[in-house]
Order: C-alpha cells, then structure tokens, then sequence
C-alpha cells in the first residue's frame, strides 16, 4: 500500500481519490500529530466488508469446507446435461 503525507493528499485530493477509485488500491495517508487513515473506493470497502462477514461467519465458512471436500472428491452434485442447458441458457 502505497503512503503519503496529509498535506499532499490534501494538495492533490482529487489526483488521489481517481487513483483510489480507478486502481482499486488503498492509498495510507499519515499525519505528523495524529493516527495514518486509510483511503478506499466505497466499492472495495463494502467488498472487504462482505469478506469479512464470511470468514467470522463459522457456518459459512464450514459449508465452504464441506463443498471443498466433496469437490476434491469429485461427489458433488453434479447436473444432467438439461440442467446445465438451463444453467447456462444453451
């Protein structure tokens, strides 16, 4: 994650905030006397915010594991050709 001061982000906001938002890379900006904060498009944010819920959520994260398994194992489910047809919109 790139880092910048405060008072360039503040000279060149909007540089930065394009940047951000087309990039889709967090931009760390720090201050002399205080906390660093951290800039993101809503987009990303609301994606890392999505993720998270997911690894926090134990029975989420046991029905991936399951369907982990029965992929590696290759006996999941496993659609008939009409299925996949309609799946597909072939």
């Amino acid at each position: 994650m790139d880092s910048i001061s405060v008072n360039r982000f503040r000279d060149n906001l909007k540089t930065f905030v394009e940047q951000v938002v087309s990039n889709h890379t967090p931009l760390k900006v720090t201050r002399r006397a205080g906390e660093a904060f951290v800039v993101m498009s809503a987009d990303d944010w609301e994606r890392e915010q999505e993720t998270l819920y997911v690894l926090q959520n134990t029975s989420l994260m046991q029905q991936i594991s399951d369907s982990l398994d029965t992929h590696n194992k290759t006996t999941g489910y496993k659609p008939t050709d009409e299925q996949l047809n309609e799946i597909t919109g072939l």
